[in-house]
């Protein structure tokens, strides 16, 4: 009893691992997610995402929310709003990102300076 006890924790464990490497995606990748944040939430809360025809999406409105609450609003949507699924253009992991980076703060997109 003990043996398998030790063995669903050790696979617990590494579970939680690969999910939090997968969780982070790649620089550009993050980027990526930013501007779409940006551009097409942005769309229904707010360029600034602070509200619109959808509530904000600032911090201080998040508080009391967890990351995996937020993470299937955006994976699926709130049935009977204009909320839509993201499933199709986000992967789990890219919507837990998001949701966590909305819970700390969106960040600013990075704008490169043209010539």
């Amino acid at each position: 009893m003990v043996k398998w006890s030790v063995l669903a924790l050790a696979g617990a464990l590494c579970a939680s691992q690969v999910i939090a490497q997968d969780a982070a995606p790649t620089p550009e990748r993050s980027a990526q997610l930013v501007r779409m944040v940006r551009q097409d939430c942005g769309s229904c809360h707010g360029m600034r995402l602070t509200g619109g025809l959808g509530p904000s999406l600032a911090r201080e409105a998040l508080a009391g929310k967890n990351t995996e609450y937020l993470a299937a609003v955006i994976t699926h949507g709130i049935p009977g709003t204009p909320m839509p699924p993201w499933s199709a253009m986000l992967s789990a992991s890219e919507a837990q990102w998001i949701a966590g980076q909305l819970l700390k703060g969106f960040p600013e997109e990075q704008r490169s300076s043209a010539p």
